[in-house]
């Protein structure tokens, strides 16, 4: 069974290493996307949506919302952002009964990606 919760982010960013208009400083409405692999426990969740929301929000929301992400990442590219908050939330979201499954990031509405570590 795959749980998922969907958030969103303000950010901005460049991409240094790319020849074309997503070079120049811009901004995005991210929506990140996380999905956890499980079996229901004794009250019934794969993981309760308050806890995940929080481990989200301490975890990766609280560094990348409004932010500058070219701060924390030097080519942050969809796929880059996905890779790290991949490595921020692996080592959380574990339990016996759950494992994260995989992260999506949107940059728009159409074009976004997924990552399973």
């Amino acid at each position: 069974m795959i749980l998922i919760k969907e958030f969103e982010f303000d950010a901005a960013h460049y991409l240094p290493e790319y020849n074309g208009k997503c070079e120049k400083l811009h901004g995005h409405t991210y929506k990140l996307v996380v999905k956890i692999e499980g079996t229901p426990d004794k009250e019934g969740m794969v993981i309760d949506f308050v806890r995940l929301k929080e481990v989200v929000k301490e975890a990766v929301l609280n560094t990348l919302d409004h932010s500058c992400i070219n701060d924390i990442l030097p080519q942050p590219s969809a796929e880059n952002i996905s890779m790290w908050v991949w490595n921020q939330l692996k080592p959380i979201l574990h339990s016996d009964n759950y494992d994260l499954y995989e992260i999506e990031v949107w940059e728009t509405k159409t074009s976004g990606i997924a990552y399973r570590g």
